[in-house]
């Protein structure tokens, strides 16, 4: 087992190891070259389009030679922490803001425990003194000296152990019911606050009666007009548009050739660019690149025209689903909130998600088949958590060279050689295991995808739950046990169930140190590796080489994505689970726990700032399954402690903590009935009072324009065609783009659902300043620009997703922007509003 000197010599490594990458973050993150990997998001809110100008001297708008700047690789903690929670909020939205704010829930909850736990349970521990009689006949570790195993059986020093529990109970029960608290207060503010929003009036409603003599539209139009004839505004019917999206993608594909023939025609007009129409250009007749593509793009145009009326006449098309908006949001309250039809199952009704956040390729699915698929998904789920190991063991047993020879006689030349030989015995093993858990989590989210959910927020929440109860399985209960999930079924089901705690139990204590080295590894060096980005850093650059062709590319390259909930999030809550469990067992772990939160809170505070772009916002409707796996890992702590006090034989203080889990489950009850409701359903009086306020501050407003194009699916839009438009391409991502002369070079922005005419227009994020690192040109920058015939079909696929999985991003360049003036790298101010509804 390892000692104190082992967990010291572990702890060196990995802080070792979280210092070069914060080393390597500060001097890539200061180069020209690499800016729009690290501030992402201010180049796609519009706050920036070049690196930053100030005195630094630069060589060839790649490198840095401003000496200062590499000693100061650490003031990106103090800039992080520059930005107060309100301007998190405009800038991020407010599911960022929550987020971080489990990273100080965990400081909040740990920072007294660790503190109460190291000076009142650890001198009880080891002033038991059982391991140091014994530490001649058994392997006892320097960490299990400080634990409760150092304790002598019936002693009455459990009683401490026991109080600290209770005590331990209700400083976490406290601080949850404040954050629960405080988190639906900002939930509700922050919906009262945003101006008008569509899904705020618009109600998805599913599974709708199919009439023989009525279309879908007709039912659900006179079925409204019936039932809520004096709030029933309008409705949009669900197309299964999956197929013409990817027909969308193709010609956005096309377009984008052409754009870059184009740009490559102005940049050397002396020669017009040509292509071979054969296979992958090879071969074939000879022709001009630039018209081959305008006819490509003109008949793929009239192409999908045909294919759109195909998809809007065609029945088949047609989904017995609809998103029906009400004149005010109270209508829209009462149709969500309450049953519609004598049968339960018809005429279903549910809050839409906002555009943004609608997965369109699921509307697709009928719904009577949502309950066989989900039924499917539970029990693949079972199977993945619990017998995993079989596929892996299956690759592993591949490292048996001799039962391999026996299977296969025929391959035993080719095994017999070394360089083979030792391919399969020290390198296929350990890469067969973290092959599966890193495609693990793509792995769930296709299973939730399966289960027929239809905006992200809900996929992802789902796909963190089972995410979650895979750690819980495989990582914590299997490294205590020691042994696979399927083994623990096996063992679990050959014992009575008041023995599973008792099992579990014995084993928690010497597991202390396992669990130390998984945090200093996961959770020092690696957030120190999530601020480093190695992989989109090296990703972007090999895109900027090779697929790079037009500025559109470069900023679906550049798209950082958004904070990886599925994945964070269970493994925050196993880390909850991990503290709450061993503050009582083995404090001496709370200080590497307390560590962790308190360094991750920096890292994803600066991520979410500066990188991450959040594609949807849900008003913290994840917080529910947060608080409800803490009380999990609460209610998991006691029941554990019960079943190890239990091999203590402490008869007389065992039976103390029998109310606890009853306590736990009490207050979990009220929180639910008291909070969740914030979370699932809107006041009907805050709904009444909002409607009320609009009707004072705008009496003439024209709702059904406002929410005609609301949930428009993308086959109703047309093609259009933009105005000629200035469009940077160069390959060195650090030029600034030239600006136009006149303001008729600003193209026109087809109406989506983010941007409705009616809706109050925010400023742009130009003036809004971002604590890049600074970069200095000496010379003025020569841009060359071309003008380009630029064709679009229909708005921003990232709005629609086309009913497509994948975002097909198209960009109208806005060339005041690039005007806006840059400021100094320290200020922090952000004067322009950008919340989560305005791009």
């Amino acid at each position: 087992m390892a000692s104190l000197g082992d967990i010291g010599v572990s702890a060196l490594i990995n802080i070792i190891s979280a210092f070069a990458f914060l080393l390597a973050f500060a001097i890539l993150r200061i180069q020209p070259v690499n800016d729009r990997v690290y501030f992402p998001k201010w180049y796609l809110n519009g706050a920036r389009s070049s690196p930053r100008h100030t005195r630094n001297f630069v060589v060839g708008n790649i490198v840095n030679l401003n000496f200062f700047t590499y000693l100061t690789f650490l003031n990106w903690m103090p800039q992080a922490m520059k930005m107060k929670e309100p301007e998190i909020i405009e800038h991020a939205g407010l599911d960022s803001a929550v987020f971080l704010r489990i990273y100080v829930l965990g400081l909040k909850i740990f920072g007294p425990i660790t503190l109460v736990a190291l000076l009142f349970l650890v001198p009880v521990n080891v002033s038991g003194g059982t391991l140091f009689f014994l530490s001649k006949e058994l392997v006892v570790s320097d960490i299990d000296k400080l634990s409760i195993s150092n304790i002598q059986p019936k002693s009455l020093k459990f009683f401490a152990h026991i109080s600290m529990m209770y005590a331990f109970t209700c400083w976490i029960c406290y601080m949850l019911y404040k954050e629960y608290d405080t988190v639906s207060s900002m939930r509700m503010s922050f919906i009262a606050s945003k101006h008008r929003r569509a899904e705020q009036f618009t109600v998805l409603v599913r599974n709708m009666p199919h009439g023989s003599n009525h279309s879908v539209s007709e039912s659900v139009d006179t079925f409204f007009k019936k039932n809520h004839p004096n709030h029933y505004l309008c409705h949009q019917v669900v197309y299964n548009a999956n197929r013409f999206g990817r027909l969308v993608n193709r010609r956005h594909r096309l377009q984008n050739w052409l754009d870059y023939n184009q740009l490559k025609f102005e940049r050397h007009p002396e020669k017009r660019p040509t292509l071979r129409t054969g296979f992958l250009g090879l071969w074939g007749k000879k022709v001009d690149s630039i018209e081959y593509y305008k006819q490509q793009v003109k008949e793929f145009d009239q192409y999908l025209s045909m294919e759109r009326q195909k998809v809007l006449k065609d029945p088949k098309c047609i989904m017995p689903a609809a998103f029906v908006s009400f004149n005010s949001r109270w209508g829209a309250a009462v149709c969500a909130q309450t049953q519609q039809s004598k049968n339960p199952t018809l005429w279903l009704t549910n809050w839409a998600p906002e555009p943004r956040d609608v997965y369109w390729k699921n509307l697709a699915i009928p719904f009577f088949s949502l309950s066989i698929r989900k039924l499917i998904i539970s029990l693949t789920v079972f199977a993945l958590v619990f017998f995993y190991m079989i596929p892996i063991a299956f690759v592993q047993s591949l490292a048996n060279l001799e039962g391999l020879e026996r299977v296969a006689p025929f391959l035993r030349p080719v095994i017999e050689l070394k360089f083979i030989k030792s391919f399969l015995q020290g390198f296929l093993p350990g890469f067969a295991l973290k092959f599966f858990l890193y495609i693990l989590p793509s792995v769930l989210m296709v299973m939730s995808k399966v289960e027929g959910h239809v905006a992200f927020s809900v996929l992802e929440r789902r796909t963190a739950a089972k995410y979650y109860y895979f750690m819980l399985v495989n990582v914590f209960l299997g490294s205590i046990i020691t042994g696979t999930a399927f083994e623990q079924l096996d063992s679990f089901l050959h014992q009575s169930p008041t023995e599973i705690p008792r099992t579990i139990g014995v084993s928690i204590p010497m597991k202390a140190t396992f669990f130390i080295t998984y945090i200093m590894v996961d959770g020092w060096a690696g957030i120190a590796a999530e601020i480093l980005r190695l992989k989109p850093l090296v990703i972007y650059h090999l895109k900027n080489m090779f697929i790079v062709k037009t500025e559109r590319d470069r900023e679906k390259a550049m798209d950082p994505g958004s904070v990886d909930l599925p994945e964070t999030i269970p493994s925050l809550q196993l880390y909850f689970l991990m503290g709450i469990v061993y503050a009582v067992v083995t404090p001496i772990l709370l200080p590497f726990i307390l560590g962790f939160f308190a360094f991750a809170y920096f890292v994803y505070r600066h991520q979410i700032i500066n990188v991450y772009n959040q594609r949807y916002e849900s008003a913290a409707a994840f917080w529910p399954h947060v608080h409800s796996r803490i009380i999990a890992s609460l209610l998991i702590s006691q029941l554990l402690l019960l079943g190890l006090l239990s091999t203590k034989k402490a008869a007389n203080s065992t039976p103390l903590l029998v109310a606890l889990p009853i306590l736990t489950l009490t207050f979990h009850k009220y929180c639910k009935n008291r909070f969740e409701p914030a979370f699932r359903e809107y006041p009907l009086e805050e709904a009444m009072e909002k409607d009320t306020q609009d009707k004072t501050s705008e009496p003439e407003l024209n709702l059904k324009s406002y929410l005609a194009d609301a949930y428009l699916h993308p086959i109703f839009h047309s093609f259009e065609e933009v105005d000629l438009v200035e469009v940077k391409v160069d390959k060195n991502p650090d030029t600034i783009p030239s600006q136009p002369t006149t303001p008729d070079h600003i193209p026109s922005q087809p109406t989506t659902p983010d941007r409705i005419p009616s809706q109050p227009e925010t400023k742009p994020a130009s003036r809004s300043h971002s604590p890049s690192p600074s970069h200095d040109l000496h010379q003025q920058e020569h841009e060359e620009s071309a003008t380009v015939q630029h064709y679009e079909f229909g708005p921003p696929a990232n709005v629609y997703h086309y009913g497509y999985e994948h975002h097909e991003n198209i960009f109208h360049y806005n060339m005041d922007l690039y005007g806006a003036t840059q400021h100094d790298a320290q200020d922090y101010v952000v004067e322009s509003p950008h919340g989560y509804y305005h791009y």
